[in-house]
């Protein structure tokens, strides 16, 4: 597998609600996407994966956010930010072992509501982003939108899409 294919691909219906403060699943169009509303709650969803064998560990992987507005405004930012959790063999499955959330500024996000907009964030391999997670690690995502950061003004809900 060569640097930049794609490794693995979630969508809206690939994700699991966190206890508190879910994502909520929604349609746009007939398109699942989740809701992560604005204001001052964090809201998050966690997605669940294998590594693929292909993946090499020599430079970590991009995380890539596709996304619409449910409404919108020129010069609105959101902060999306995303942590992992290697599920490792013997491990205490009950306690989570997430990275620190590593945060993606969406600047400037579409004008007009329903337009896909897309942002990228390089996570490096290693224990410090990606709690070293290799080829064949049983792994967990975890992506929230950071409404409680200043940075994040926009007022609409950002709607992750496949």
């Amino acid at each position: 597998m060569a640097s930049g294919d794609t490794l693995l691909v979630f969508t809206a219906t690939d994700a699991r609600p966190p206890a508190a403060n879910p994502a909520t699943l929604d349609l746009l169009n007939e398109h699942p996407v989740l809701d992560y509303d604005a204001g001052t709650t964090n809201e998050g969803a966690f997605f669940e994966g294998i590594m693929p064998q292909a993946y090499a560990d020599t430079t970590g992987v991009t995380l890539h956010y596709v996304y619409t507005m449910s409404s919108a405004t020129t010069g609105v930012d959101i902060i999306m930010q995303a942590s992992w959790d290697r599920l490792e063999l013997a491990a205490d499955a009950s306690a989570d072992t997430f990275t620190t959330p590593i945060a993606t500024a969406i600047d400037d996000v579409p004008a007009t509501a329903g337009l896909v907009g897309i942002v990228s964030k390089a996570f490096a391999k290693g224990a410090t982003e990606m709690a070293s997670v290799v080829a064949g690690d049983y792994f967990r995502l975890f992506v929230e939108r950071n409404s409680n950061s200043a940075s994040d003004d926009a007022t609409g809900d950002l709607e992750l899409t496949p």
